[in-house]
């Protein structure tokens, strides 16, 4: 055979190779699941339940998430799968960082509902009441929005000229509100969207202010404390959640509410129903659907609550969930997102570093798609 003639048979003759390999069958199966990862979720959960399943040990068990170390999942208000990792169960309670910000949110909305605070009139801080001083033009809308135009910095390299770390660990730390208050307008109030837990803090402050009679620490502590006992944790049985106050008496209601992940989950079940349990209204609906409105500054944000709608210049954080997708964001991770269109809520809770959550994200978001 010559030379020429097995050039051009030679391709013919690797053919059923090459087919064999194209067509080696499907793509191997993917591990089977643990006892521990079965364990989590219940018998029929409304979705395909070893799918379910293998989306929450995901979260646990790949590289890429970090530590997970809670995740609580809700269908129309039924715990259809719940898991911890190592060290915690169902009773630890687990630090807020920002998920807080909606709490105080809340709380805001109960005391604008008993007419204790106006939402579109200038807010009552004594320091912003002097004559020509603009930020007395600030208003509880604005504050909640996060577009108050106050010069605050959420986040800096090195952190600690952050506004943030300064008001919670340094020289603010012994009176959060008057560090915040004291900050000069960089802007007009009400043109630019600014995410500061600082203006959460103002709202705390006002929240004090409102209910106590004086500014004694004890008392602002513990009226705000009761407050929150009386009329949002205890009606929601939310028995694991403790608020922190700083020396003057002003709860952190931006970052340091403790409480376990099933609470958590009873927070964003009672968001998904419109702030109402159990057909008892404990902040009117419009309230709920105010914080859950795109602001004017960004679409991507409410009322200290998050959207699932494009971020300014970005997309949005829950790629793939309808829109009407809401959620508490916090540091390093913490997350309840509701999804009101298939009715579930879901919670994860751990420590992943800040700038590297969308795999998180992207495993939370298939946990929703399984539901319908």
């Amino acid at each position: 055979m010559t030379v020429r003639r097995l050039s051009l048979i030679a391709p013919w003759l690797m053919l059923p190779a090459l087919i064999g390999c194209g067509s080696s069958g499907k793509a191997p199966p993917p591990p089977p699941l643990s006892e521990t990862a079965m364990a989590a979720v219940v018998d029929k959960p409304g979705a395909n339940r070893e799918a379910l399943a293998r989306a929450v040990d995901d979260l646990f068990t790949r590289d890429d998430m970090a530590e997970t170390r809670a995740v609580v999942v809700l269908k129309d208000g039924r715990i259809v799968a719940q898991r911890y990792g190592p060290g915690y169960h169902e009773n630890t309670r687990f630090i807020s960082w920002s998920m807080a910000k909606t709490v105080t949110a809340v709380m805001i909305g109960m005391l604008v509902a008993d007419g204790r605070l106006r939402l579109d009139e200038g807010v009552p801080i004594p320091a912003w009441q002097r004559p020509g001083d603009a930020r007395g033009e600030i208003t509880l809308r604005q504050l909640l929005q996060m577009r108050s135009g106050l010069k605050h910095v959420e986040e800096s390299d090195p952190p600690y000229d952050a506004d943030t770390v300064r008001m919670l660990f340094l020289d603010g730390r012994d009176n959060m509100a008057a560090y915040a208050e004291a900050q000069p307008l960089e802007d007009e109030p009400g043109k630019r969207f600014e995410y500061s837990s600082s203006t959460t803090v103002i709202l705390a402050d006002l929240a004090a202010r409102s209910l106590a009679t004086s500014q004694d620490p004890a008392e602002r502590t513990r009226m705000v404390s009761d407050y929150l006992k009386t009329r949002l944790f205890d009606p929601l049985g939310m028995k694991s959640m403790v608020p922190e106050f700083d020396a003057a008496g002003t709860l952190i209601g931006g970052s340091l509410i403790h409480g376990t992940a099933r609470d958590w989950a009873r927070l964003g079940e009672f968001m998904r129903n419109r702030g109402a349990i159990q057909g008892a209204q404990l902040v009117p609906s419009s309230w709920i659907d105010f914080m859950t409105a795109p602001s004017p500054a960004n679409p991507g944000y409410g009322a200290q609550t998050w959207l699932n709608r494009p971020q300014p210049g970005g997309a949005p954080l829950w790629a793939g969930l309808p829109a009407g997708v809401f959620s508490l964001n916090g540091h390093v991770g913490q997350f309840v997102v509701v999804s009101r269109s298939n009715g579930v809520t879901v919670v994860r809770l751990g420590k992943t570093p800040d700038g590297q959550h969308q795999p998180v994200r992207e495993g939370i978001v298939r946990i929703v798609q399984l539901f319908r």
